[in-house]
């Protein structure tokens, strides 16, 4: 059996903390622009303002890149992740879940509780990681290079081993490394990692579901006296409903994206 070294560091507390910070207000930037885009062009298509909501995404994404550069702070994609969806989940509860039916309800909270666990299972997950007692030497020796590239021919994909870019770390099976959720994939959280890639995909279009029901309610409600507290929650809904929907285009993209690489992968390794 290889052995290699791992050297998979967990970062100190003050610095996850200070991540954390980081990446909740670039949560809260992010939800803010979305905003204005229902706020000031309410007259415009919904086609039209997704578009202009993807420019503003890239906008803050770019603007929030070079003010980190800046100031020398970090943040972290898992954080940001976790973030998003607790906003999105505040809404719903504070906006969405008076016009929402029991099932409905049910549904999307459960769906909600069920993302939350799954990122701090794949969090905290083994990939697959393959390690060895620490050497004084980090560095790998030519013949064990060789040795890992003969095993490489020799087994399928799930038993290959290779280095992750990220972690520096060597695991069996890898697939890739996901900012996103924090880890590497590898043999054993591939289908946890498939798992929860779908369950965004589903609670997403559920909760899209929802907003247009409460869109539709809210129209009604329009000749009330109440229309200036209807009209600021509906901008909130179709904020988060214009980010859920671009989120959902990009993470279908994701999962064509990683079908092709895992065909690629399997035919290089026949």
């Amino acid at each position: 059996m290889v052995e290699l070294h791992d050297r998979k560091k967990p970062a100190k507390w003050p610095d996850l903390i200070g991540r954390c910070i980081v990446s909740l207000i670039l949560v809260l930037l992010t939800q803010s622009t979305q905003f204005l885009v229902p706020h000031f062009f309410s007259d415009l298509s919904f086609f039209i303002q997704l578009l202009l909501s993807a420019m503003m995404l890239l906008t803050v994404a770019s603007a929030a890149g070079w003010c980190r550069r800046l100031l020398r702070v970090r943040s972290s994609a898992p954080a940001f992740v976790f973030f998003s969806v607790l906003f999105v989940w505040l809404v719903y509860i504070a906006f969405v879940r008076q016009d929402a039916s029991l099932l409905m309800n049910l549904l999307f909270n459960g769906q909600i509780i069920l993302l939350i666990f799954g990122l701090c299972r794949m969090l905290f997950s083994d990939p697959g990681l393959v390690s060895h007692n620490p050497s004084p030497s980090d560095a790998i020796p030519q013949s064990l290079v060789l040795e890992i590239d003969t095993h490489h021919q020799d087994i399928g994909l799930g038993d290959r081993l290779r280095c992750c870019p990220i972690c520096k770390t060597y695991v069996k099976g890898f697939d890739h490394h996901c900012p996103a959720f924090g880890n590497c994939i590898g043999h054993k959280n591939y289908v946890l990692f498939m798992v929860l890639l779908f369950g965004f995909i589903w609670t997403e279009a559920t909760y899209i579901t929802c907003l247009s029901q409460y869109s539709a309610e809210s129209e009604l409600l329009d000749g009330d006296g109440a229309r200036l507290e209807v009209n600021f929650s509906r901008k909130v809904a179709r904020s988060t409903m214009l980010f859920s929907i671009l989120q959902l285009v990009w993470q279908n993209g994701r999962m064509d994206s990683l079908e092709e690489v895992s065909r690629i992968s399997n035919c290089c390794s026949i």
